[in-house]
């Protein structure tokens, strides 16, 4: 199994707020305006996601540091919620016999997105499969899978990644 990991960035047009953009183009340059600005529940949800991606490269075998103490936010709902994240991760690389991980992977829409790239928190390549999956830790905004223009935009950003197999 090998096992792939990135650095993260932020995009103009993100992903994230393709629901925004998609329904509302001028958007995109009206929030570029405001200030930079985050809410409890995004630092809670960047905690959340360093501890899954921590879980998830441990679980791969990665030697990595444990970030718990470390972080601004930790309870027992997000050690239990990331738990719960890994073990999907280890049911769907079970799947397959030796398919290729990739935690934290930048991937690139800009043939359809000016500039558009996003980040996968994990990219599972097997087989004739290719899933992407996005921790979603589930405090403040309430995102569905169903239509999601973000998974959307990240399986175009996969598909790119691994046009020629």
């Amino acid at each position: 199994m090998a096992v792939k990991h990135s650095t993260r960035a932020h995009a103009s047009l993100s992903a994230s707020a393709s629901h925004r953009w998609l329904a509302c183009p001028p958007s995109a340059l009206l929030c570029a305006e405001l200030p930079d600005t985050t809410s409890d529940y995004a630092k809670e949800g960047t905690c959340a996601h360093e501890l899954a991606e921590y879980k998830v490269k441990k679980l791969l075998g990665i030697d990595v540091e444990d970030p718990t103490e470390n972080l601004d936010y930790f309870d027992q709902e997000m050690a239990d919620c990331t738990d719960d994240y890994a073990q999907y991760i280890a049911e769907q690389i079970a799947k397959y016999g030796s398919p290729e991980v990739m935690v934290e992977q930048r991937l690139d829409f800009s043939r359809y997105v000016p500039d558009g790239f996003g980040t996968g928190d994990c990219v599972i390549v097997a087989d004739e499969v290719l899933t992407v999956v996005d921790y979603k830790h589930g405090k403040g905004v309430e995102v569905s899978a169903e239509n999601n223009s973000q998974m959307m935009l990240y399986a175009l950003g996969a598909l790119e990644l691994f046009d020629s197999l």
